[in-house]
Order: structure tokens, then C-alpha cells, then sequence
């Protein structure tokens, strides 16, 4: 997008509470904090999302998001995770976001999750790409790239 035709702000979903947040663009490296519960908007980490948020936060964010679906008792989602939370340094204009498909039975079945880990990757609400198993940091900042087109 061009940046003369850029919103001054942007909405970002809380990833605790669910609510929806401005954020000026000139804000967001500032460490905003969610306007009702005080959780950080733009942590350099991956958040958990439970399945009640989950929903909100992906349609209502105005920046990608990675998610990683995932569960407690899966060693390969167990092997990545640091490589997950490495990529959401990498990347931290970017919203990284971990669900738990034990938790999140809904969402595994409406996004036909098959096996974990597996990477959504969301834009404007819509999941443009995703990517099943395991897979380190670079990779995924390189997948990211490649399927937002930068």
C-alpha cells in the first residue's frame, strides 16, 4: 500500500480480552497497551489466543498474522516454538499468535487442521497461505515473506 494512501491508524484486536484497539501507525513501535485490559498490542512474542478471541483477533487485526496451531502433548509444536517466538522478533510488524487445537476444537475443524504444528497466515481476515509441520525461524520469516509478497 502506498503510504500517502495509508489510514493513520489501524485496529488491533487484544489478544487477552478480545477488544478492539486504535492504534496510531506512528504508535506501534511505542509498545502500545490494550485500552481495557492493559495487555501489550505489539509484544515481539507470540501471545496465546484462546478459541473465544480467536475469531475477533484475526478478523479485526489490520496487520498479518502467523498463527501456529498447535498442542501441549505434540513434540514437533514443542521443537518449533522457539523458532516461532525467534521469527515473531524477526518479523515485529507482524502479529504472532498461538492457538491451541486441544482448546480451539471449532477453529481445527473450520481451518482443517490435519496434523500440528501448522502455520496459518492471515491478511484482512482472509487465511492466504499456511504451511503443515515443523520448520525453523529463517524458514518461517521466509515464508512469510514469500506469501505476502515482499
Amino acid at each position: 500500500m502506498d503510504t500517502a494512501t495509508e489510514p493513520l491508524s489501524l485496529h488491533i484486536v487484544c489478544p487477552a480480552c478480545g477488544a478492539k484497539n486504535r492504534v496510531p501507525r506512528d504508535r506501534l513501535a511505542d509498545d502500545p497497551d490494550c485500552g481495557k485490559c492493559s495487555t501489550p498490542l505489539m509484544a515481539q512474542r507470540p501471545m496465546d489466543v484462546s478459541a473465544e478471541v480467536f475469531d475477533r483477533y484475526v478478523a479485526g487485526t489490520e496487520l498479518p498474522v502467523v498463527v501456529d496451531c498447535w498442542a501441549a502433548w505434540c513434540g514437533p509444536c514443542k521443537s518449533m516454538a522457539p523458532h516461532f517466538e525467534k521469527a515473531a522478533e524477526m518479523l515485529p510488524e507482524l502479529r504472532f499468535i498461538k492457538l491451541d487445537t486441544d482448546l480451539a476444537p471449532r477453529q481445527s475443524s473450520q481451518y482443517n487442521i490435519r496434523s500440528i504444528p501448522t502455520l496459518l497466515l492471515f491478511l484482512d481476515g482472509k487465511e492466504i497461505a499456511r504451511h503443515a509441520g515443523a520448520i525453523p525461524s529463517q524458514a518461517i520469516v521466509d515464508w512469510v515473506r514469500r506469501s505476502l509478497g515482499a
